[in-house]
């Protein structure tokens, strides 16, 4: 007989004669942490078939970037997407509806959080994914010199135009870098800040073109104090005070959504 033969021997010899509690410790001593693993993968399985099983489409998705989001208004965000979802008619069954506050760009995006931040934004726009995105000016012009927005004069019904015109937010796609590939130094750069640019005054500009609307007063979103730190002139930009701009993404194939997402914020009524 082997020794492993002889060791199976002997330890069926020690359980017979053991009470059942006593067989239990006598398992989990020798196997708790094969026990462990095992219902550790189970738990992962079972967590993955859920969410596999009950996830959803968005039906619309908004990002908040750089919102302040305190304790006073932590959960706004999640009571506002289940009022949006009823008030816009989206089927909660098939599609969920996100306001996501957690996006975050620092003004020079160079730590990793803000550049992981910028990277699923990207990815969120290139799967057509985001319907809505809300800045202050600073963030929301350098998605705009990208011409990341839809021309909403060119989106817009001539009804919409007349309601929602006056709060326009507009970009000089005289410019936009284009495919200018001249390389500048440091110091030869230009610093967009150094300028002096009203965005809701196109007649200051080579090539208006209407990418967002202001939100800054007299709607949900200006109440809900997640941009109040705009007060502070330190946030100024381009020689004017900071505002809370939304734009519609060119992925956005329902932008008719974000018009409806401006009647819930009961703005311009």
């Amino acid at each position: 007989m082997s020794v492993i033969d002889e060791i199976r021997e002997e330890q069926k010899k020690a359980l017979s004669t053991m009470t059942f509690s006593q067989k239990l410790s006598y398992f989990w001593d020798y196997y708790k942490v094969h026990t462990l693993v095992v219902l550790a993968v189970l738990a992962f399985a079972a967590l993955f078939i859920y969410q596999f099983v009950t996830n959803r489409d968005y039906g619309f998705y908004a990002a908040f970037v750089n919102a302040n989001v305190t304790y006073e208004n932590t959960d706004l965000s999640t009571a506002w997407a289940e009022e949006f979802q009823e008030f816009a008619g989206i089927d909660p069954d098939e599609y969920q509806v996100y306001f996501d506050t957690s996006v975050a760009l620092s003004e020079n995006m160079g730590s990793q959080y803000a550049i992981s931040n910028q990277e699923k934004m990207l990815a969120m726009m290139q799967a057509n994914m985001v319907h809505a995105i809300v800045a202050e000016t600073e963030t929301f012009e350098k998605y705009a010199q990208n011409e990341y927005f839809y021309d909403l004069t060119a989106l817009f019904s001539e009804e919409e135009l007349a309601k929602y015109g006056a709060y326009f937010y507009y970009t000089d796609a005289a410019t936009f870098a284009g495919d200018d590939d001249t390389f500048y130094s440091e110091e030869e750069r230009v610093n967009p800040k150094d300028f002096v640019i009203n965005h809701r005054d196109p007649s200051t500009m080579d090539k208006p073109v209407a990418v967002g609307i202001i939100l800054t007063e007299d709607n949900r979103l200006a109440d809900a104090g997640y941009y109040d730190y705009l007060a502070d002139p330190q946030y100024d930009y381009q020689g004017y005070p900071a505002d809370i701009v939304l734009g519609i993404p060119v992925t956005n194939k329902e932008p008719a959504l974000v018009v409806r997402f401006l009647e819930f914020l009961q703005f311009c009524e």
